[in-house]
């Protein structure tokens, strides 16, 4: 299992949720910001099976140029 994070510029984050969505993912978001001109941003958090993780890089990098995306893996997790 592996978590992926990806900061996207706020112009395209509801498309790239969109995209997730249409595709079958669950994402969170968050509102983020940061740089050096404190523009706005928005951070989507996707769990995903190890087999779909390009899958969904391709979803977001589809809609979301430029987007940042980090893997990070997920020893455990609990639904509650």
């Amino acid at each position: 299992m592996k978590l992926l994070v990806f900061v996207t510029e706020d112009s395209v984050a509801d498309r790239a949720v969109d995209a997730l969505v249409e595709q079958g993912f669950r994402v969170t978001r968050l509102a983020s910001s940061g740089g050096f001109l404190r523009r706005g941003n928005t951070t989507l958090l996707v769990g995903v099976e190890d087999t779909v993780v390009t899958k969904a890089q391709q979803t977001v990098g589809g809609v979301a140029e430029g987007a940042l995306c980090i893997v990070l893996d997920l020893e455990r997790y609990e639904r509650m």
